[in-house]
């Protein structure tokens, strides 16, 4: 009997256990490990600001996935000894055969100098609650979008939120009293997806009066004079800061000696393996390198992807079976753009010389979809 452990239970890690699942025999034990046993679906945080989705909605408890077979300890990892092949949790010690890391980016709001106190945290459930409670009464000033630093996670999700707040003050007829801005490093939104898309999402922000401000980075916030500090020593002043924070992979991960210089661990890109036997990394939590030197982004859709394949790598391992292709480094996702209508990008990441990717304009259609894929979603997974 082989232990197979899943450390984190987002998109990634919950599609590695209930694959793992479906293609092992009841000899061997599939383990979900998750510090707080919920699942959150992220893609729908933007939805929560708006008011369209209550965080109960969004959120599924995963010890439901003990009646698939999978055994779910709700506990947070402390450290990960590759050499014994344990990991140590808040709940005890446990052992694996074979190990998935799927903990996905660790939010640090605090390396950056005055965002815990200033911003509304983009990627919490918390943070998208309050920027629905500050939309119910902001009627003037001006908003800002600020993207920390990257790499991070589910690249789009900024620029829809731009989007959605312009919707938003649209619909409540006081746009014309409101500037909405998105400072970014980036050199253009989504710079991996290639220069097309990039133009093409800053003609739509232009078209929507969005101010996009790229190679901007900040260094910290004043909450004295509510202004972004940038490395250039100029400033950005702000009335309603809603930020992207600085992701890292999470200490457990660090002390383990998996992560490179690049504070990301390393992996081959089409097995997911790592550099230490019988430990695989999929998700925020890998680093993967295109062909044009550029980093795959990290986004769900990479996530479920290297999930199935790692899951058909391990079962092809234990059952003496023999495995695919691996990850292919295709993936797609939706960019919401308000009044009932979303944009979508897909293409090969992996392609030679760069990745080719297309992006379709914004259609009901396409919107209807990511409201499908959610329910989907649920239904599917749980």
């Amino acid at each position: 009997m082989a232990n197979a452990v899943v450390v984190g239970g987002g998109i990634g890690g919950l599609v590695a256990a209930r694959e793992l699942r479906r293609r092992l025999d009841r000899t061997h034990r599939v383990v979900l490990v998750d510090k707080t046993g919920q699942h959150a679906f992220q893609p729908a945080f933007l939805w929560v600001m708006m008011g369209w989705r209550r965080p109960e909605q969004i959120q599924r408890d995963l010890r439901r996935l003990s009646r698939r077979g999978i055994d779910v300890l709700a506990a947070e990892v402390l450290a990960l000894d590759t050499a014994t092949r344990r990991i140590e949790t808040s709940s005890g010690s446990l052992a694996y055969d074979r190990l998935v890391l799927a903990p996905g980016a660790e939010l640090a709001p605090e390396a950056l100098d005055g965002f815990p106190s200033e911003a509304r945290n983009l990627y919490t459930l918390e943070g998208s609650m309050r920027l629905r409670e500050d939309l119910r009464d902001f009627a003037r000033g001006r908003v800002v979008v600020l993207i920390s630093s990257t790499p991070f996670k589910c690249p789009a999700a900024p620029y829809e939120a731009a989007f959605l707040l312009d919707y938003h003050f649209r619909r409540t007829g006081v746009r014309g009293s409101v500037s909405i801005d998105i400072v970014t490093p980036e050199p253009q939104p989504m710079p991996v997806a290639g220069p097309d898309i990039g133009r093409a999402l800053v003609k739509m922000l232009a078209e929507r009066g969005i101010g996009f401000h790229p190679q901007s980075r900040a260094v910290r916030i004043d909450g004295r004079t509510r202004e972004i500090v940038l490395a250039s020593g100029s400033t950005v002043p702000y009335d309603l800061l809603v930020g992207v924070p600085p992701h890292r992979a999470p200490a457990f991960v660090r002390d383990a000696g998996l992560a490179d210089a690049g504070g990301w661990v390393p992996v081959d890109p089409r097995t997911l393996k790592t550099s230490k036997e019988h430990v695989y990394a999929i998700g925020d939590l890998a680093g993967i390198k295109l062909p044009n030197g550029m980093s795959l982004p990290k986004a769900g859709v990479f996530a479920h992807g290297q999930a199935k394949a790692v899951a058909e790598a391990i079962s092809a391992e234990l059952t003496f079976r023999g495995a695919r292709d691996g990850f292919a480094g295709k993936g797609s996702c939706w960019i919401e753009t308000g009044f009932g209508k979303a944009a979508f990008g897909s293409g090969d990441f992996y392609a030679t010389p760069a990745p080719r990717v297309k992006l379709r304009s914004p259609g009901r259609a396409l919107r209807w979809g990511k409201v499908l894929f959610e329910k989907r979603w649920f239904w599917r997974w749980f």
